[in-house]
């Protein structure tokens, strides 16, 4: 559980550095799909449009993790930042099951 008491760097380092790590991971995973693979369901518009704000998410991550370790943890995200993100993401992995579900039925 986490300490209430923690000073706030603390708390900044325990819980926002995790989750840029996982947006960096997660994001970099959908950067690999999107540019190895051809998507049919996308079109070739959608999918270039899907790696593009992915690309622009990314960026924005590491530079808010830059931020974060430059200011020794005195830089949070706003929630307003932050939600875009999860929705690509949620976006990333619908796209990532559907192409899965796709190539499974294909085999079949």
């Amino acid at each position: 559980m986490l300490n209430p008491n923690l000073p706030e760097p603390d708390l900044l380092k325990t819980l926002l550095e995790p989750l840029l790590d996982d947006f960096v991971y997660w994001f970099d995973r959908s950067r690999v799909l999107l540019e190895t693979e051809e998507i049919a369901f996308l079109g070739t518009e959608g999918q270039a449009d899907l790696l593009g704000r992915v690309m622009q998410a990314l960026s924005e991550v590491k530079t808010a993790k830059t931020l974060l370790k430059l200011t020794n943890n005195q830089v949070g995200v706003e929630m307003d930042v932050l939600m875009p993100w999860h929705k690509l993401l949620n976006e990333c992995w619908q796209v990532s099951m559907r192409n899965r579900i796709d190539k499974s039925q294909k085999r079949e």
